[in-house]
């Protein structure tokens, strides 16, 4: 019986985030959303909250597959929860997806003006699209954690 529990899931896929370029990742969602309100200003439909929610995602996306593209660097702690990122892509990327949950909820509130609930509703779809994106990434990227031990 080697079955974690479910905290213990999200303590591993934390640990494989400790390590992640958070400076590549906030540089790159803030370009993106830089660019992107910047090209929708420019066609005439500039929509702030798109451009936001856009870096978020691209913010949490970078972080993620930064943290998992090389398992063999870090300390033992952190190669380990890499390696079991790699191997359980799935339940990995439920953390970035629910980073991007979180962080996006507020811009949807206060700058959509769409209430709570549409608020929410468009963060989890957000979270969604990570999670599957991410999900993907990480399980294309499985044969790292073969190399790696």
């Amino acid at each position: 019986m080697n079955e974690i529990s479910r905290r213990d899931e999200v303590s591993l896929s934390g640990a494989a985030l400790r390590g992640a370029p958070w400076k590549a990742a906030a540089i790159g969602g803030g370009a993106v959303t830089a660019a992107s309100y910047g090209m929708g200003l420019l066609t005439g439909g500039g929509d702030l909250v798109w451009a936001l929610g856009l870096g978020i995602s691209l913010f949490a996306l970078i972080a993620a597959i930064g943290a998992v593209s090389k398992p063999g660097e870090g300390d033992r702690v952190t190669r380990q929860a890499r390696q079991w990122s790699l191997q359980h892509p799935w339940k990995f990327s439920l953390l970035p997806a629910g980073i991007t949950a979180v962080l996006d909820y507020p811009v949807q509130l206060v700058l959509d003006g769409e209430g709570v609930f549409g608020s929410a509703w468009h963060s989890l779809w957000h979270g969604a699209l990570v999670y599957l994106i991410a999900g993907i990434l990480t399980l294309s990227m499985r044969g790292r954690a073969r190399t790696a031990r």
